[in-house]
């Protein structure tokens, strides 16, 4: 019996041109769904049916993509958790926020509450077998953390899972997009937001130690000397402790024990 796997897709932008593009954490998800044997695959997009870099979600080798139909403006949660009702996904893939819009990250959870699912955030693998799925959940400095979890389920993709593959022009041409005409209620909430292009935040300076005003703005202004070491003429187990040493130093490291 074929997997049911429903993928949710959202569209960003590309951070040089601005152009319309895949999400890329969307198009990991897409990935990851590929890879799952025996599966059967549910692209599902919210939003305008005419975009058309919807396409390169075709190009991945999906062969239909459905989208649900949604005026500007409004709310995609009651019709995602409407149309996931009906076709009855065992597992649903999304990334962990969109590249455009909100951004906040809170659709997956809601969306989760809505099924009355489980919710695994931040996965780079998984595999699904029988009525559980197995996943590689990505943690903090690179660790990784093993769960199973019982289906159905959703999972937020981390955008450190694989990379998608390029989509290729042919299929993204012969893929089918299905369009579905939805009702969705008037974000209430979004209505009564400013939107303006964000701003990069001030660097806050490093707090100097003690002395005079002057002492601290020539500390904060002026070249500093490196703090490493030249090392010659040493024996390879000399060089691989001052390295280490190093690392403690810094805190990139911690010594055994010092937990």
């Amino acid at each position: 019996m074929a997997l049911e796997v429903a993928v949710l897709v959202s569209l960003g932008r590309h951070p040089a041109s601005g152009r319309s593009r895949p999400a890329n954490a969307d198009a990991r998800a897409v990935e990851l769904a590929l890879r799952l044997p025996d599966a059967r695959i549910h692209v599902i997009h919210a939003g305008d049916p005419a975009e058309p870099a919807l396409r390169d979600y075709l190009g991945m080798g999906v062969a239909d993509l459905t989208v649900l139909d949604l005026p500007e403006g409004a709310d995609p949660l009651p019709a995602l958790a409407e149309h996931l009702k009906k076709i009855e996904p065992a597992l649903v893939l999304t990334g962990q926020r969109a590249e455009a819009r909100e951004d906040s990250g809170l659709l997956p959870y809601l969306l989760a509450d809505s099924l009355g699912a489980a919710l695994v955030p931040a996965v780079v693998e998984l595999e699904a077998e029988g009525e559980s799925a197995s996943l590689l959940q990505a943690l903090p400095r690179g660790r990784r953390r093993q769960l199973r979890a019982a289906l159905p389920l959703v999972a937020t993709v981390s955008p450190s899972a694989p990379a998608p593959r390029l989509p290729a022009y042919g299929p993204a041409r012969r893929g089918r997009i299905e369009t579905l005409a939805v009702e969705a209620p008037v974000d209430a909430a979004r209505a009564d937001w400013t939107e303006k292009p964000a701003r990069r935040r001030p660097k806050r300076l490093k707090v100097m130690g003690k002395g005079s005003a002057a002492d601290r703005v020539k500390a904060v202004t002026e070249m500093q000397g490196g703090k490493g070491r030249l090392l010659t003429d040493v024996t390879p187990d000399a060089a691989a402790k001052a390295v280490w040493a190093y690392l403690v130093e810094e805190g990139i490291v911690r010594e055994r024990g010092s937990e």
